[in-house]
């Protein structure tokens, strides 16, 4: 076989086939997904205005992250209600858009200097609120977006004759690959978009640039109407197909069943929701009492609720798949739980390297766009190779990748710009890190949310999808506490000035590259060990 054959071979196994395996019932849940991953839209200029407009630190912000996380918890018995309420769990969909938009406009009343805003309460207020109501209206699209999942994995022919399970099981994986490409693909999208709204941004007037960043919050506000276009897409879908299934001789009861999970009737577990109620009365009391460890107290508390719920679930599954499923959901929360620079190194590329709105947003959308031809690329090593292989991968990969992060904080890019004429400057190393590192971050979710996917009950697919979202999205929280305490330990500051142009803080970044090594160490050393310890136990994954 030539060269080309093989190159031609390869591209249609790893890049056609996967658009081959698409279906149109796929397309109403990926609008879902899509919305979800478009909320990137808003992620540059929010790093602006924290930075511009409020006077906060980096471990505020890195705690307000773990706060922002915490809704994410509440998929619990969200995912429990969407088995419950099947039929009707688009109205879910209506509310989180609501949330999302309510978000929104409070950010744009904040970018565009609201005048009754600071007389209901402070513009930091104002900001917390805002961060806290999308990833609650996210989270409760994102339960009922898995839920659409599968059921847009269709059962039977066009002639009515059920589908064998093998088929179904790949559909299932491509599905849940497809929803990762149209979380990527919505996040591509509105880096590009970013591109051009921040152009020239850098020569307005103070005024003009608040404009702008309004502009941006107010055409954010078209984002919830995507996700409730692939709502009313799939009532459409659901109606053309009931009918060509009776046209075919199927009676409407058994027609409308094929849209219900299979097998038993959900049973109400109160365990789910009163898992939720504790989670959210204690989130609450802390909160407000404004104890000290709050962040911790929250943390310890919602990771037992998830635990005990987790072994609820776990008892629908035979030993082995259950053993299975608590040593892959171990490796890759600890993968997961690694923290991060913060909001420390993108002051510090903004102050000292010069990276402005444009080039941020240029990285964003390269991230995004490599990140998916990287999942095309990967898929073959996703669908061959095992959950702790894949981490192991990615764990290496991340600790070399942090590297040029390093280097460009001690000045690596003032040695290999002398070398090249200018052409090896920070962004470029900023650039080519970007686009080696960018597929990764993905690709360690895909191969659990496909076990889900096809080793769940039927009838309790989204509760599976949410109790194991729930704990891996923990790690992220755990991240957040993680990030805030190596901010805390190594202080950075950028500089703060007043209205008339004094400073008030100095910035000070002595200490970044004692945080940056520190993270990097971390992120190699712990995900290793973690997944050497599962591998010698009972728990060993082997999917």
């Amino acid at each position: 076989m030539t060269a080309a054959r093989r190159l031609w071979s390869w591209f249609d196994a790893v890049v056609l086939d996967l658009g081959r395996q698409m279906r149109w019932s796929f397309l109403p849940p990926l609008m879902v997904y899509f919305a979800a991953g478009a909320q990137g839209l808003t992620a540059v200029v929010g790093t602006f205005f924290v930075k511009e407009y409020l006077d906060v630190s980096a471990a505020f912000i890195a705690g307000l992250a773990f706060w922002a996380g915490l809704p994410w918890a509440l998929k619990m018995p969200l995912g429990h209600l969407v088995d419950l309420i099947w039929r009707w769990k688009a109205w879910l969909i209506y509310l989180g858009a609501a949330l999302i938009a309510a978000s929104f406009a409070i950010m744009y009343g904040l970018a565009t200097r609201a005048d009754w805003m600071p007389g209901i309460m402070s513009v930091t207020a104002w900001y917390v609120l805002a961060v806290i109501l999308a990833p609650c209206g996210y989270v409760v699209q994102d339960a009922v977006a898995d839920a659409m999942s599968v059921e847009a994995v269709p059962r039977h022919h066009e002639s009515g004759a059920p589908l064998s399970d093998e088929a179904q099981r790949a559909q299932h994986t491509t599905m849940q690959t497809l929803g990762r490409f149209a979380l990527i693909g919505g996040a591509s999208a509105v880096a590009a978009l970013n591109i051009i709204l921040f152009d020239g941004i850098e020569t307005l007037a103070p005024a003009e640039k608040a404009a702008r960043y309004g502009q941006i919050y107010a055409l954010a506000l078209l984002i919830p109407c995507i996700s409730i276009s692939g709502v009313l897409l799939a009532g459409w879908q659901k109606r053309r197909i009931i009918a060509r299934l009776t046209a075919s001789g199927m009676d409407r009861v058994r027609a409308l069943a094929a849209f219900d999970p299979e097998g038993e009737k959900v049973r109400l577990n109160h365990w789910y929701f009163t898992g939720g109620a504790v989670f959210v009365a204690m989130t609450l009391t802390v909160g407000l009492m404004d104890l000290p460890f709050s962040q911790e107290i929250v943390f310890a508390g919602s990771m037992a609720i998830v635990l005990t719920l987790m072994r609820q679930l776990v008892r629908n599954l035979d030993q082995a798949h259950a053993r299975a499923l608590i040593g892959t959901a171990i490796i890759v929360f600890m993968f997961r739980a690694m923290p991060l620079n913060g909001a420390a190194s993108t002051w510090f590329d903004i102050d000292v390297l010069g990276f402005d709105q444009q080039f941020l947003s240029l990285l964003y959308l390269i991230t995004s766009v490599l990140t998916l031809v990287g999942m095309v690329v990967l898929r073959p090593l996703i669908a061959s190779r095992t959950i702790a292989d894949i981490v192991i991968l990615l764990t290496l990969a991340a600790g070399v990748l942090s590297l040029p992060g390093i280097g460009l904080y001690y000045g690596v890019h003032h040695w290999t710009a002398a070398l090249t004429g200018g052409i090896v400057d920070a962004r470029f190393i900023a650039i080519v890190n970007t686009a080696v590192e960018s597929p990764l971050g993905q690709v360690a979710m895909i191969p659990m949310l496909a076990w889900i996917a096809r080793n769940a009950p039927a009838n309790l697919k989204a509760t599976f999808f949410a109790v194991m979202a729930s704990f891996t999205n923990l790690a992220l929280s755990a991240s957040s506490l993680g990030t805030k305490y190596l901010n805390q330990i190594y202080t950075v500051t950028r500089e703060v000035r007043a209205e008339d142009g004094t400073i008030t803080v100095p910035a000070d970044y002595s200490q970044l590259g004692y945080l940056l090594m520190t993270v990097a160490a971390i992120t190699v050393i712990v995900p290793l060990i973690t997944v050497w310890l599962v591998q010698q136990s009972r728990f060993k994954s082997r999917d």
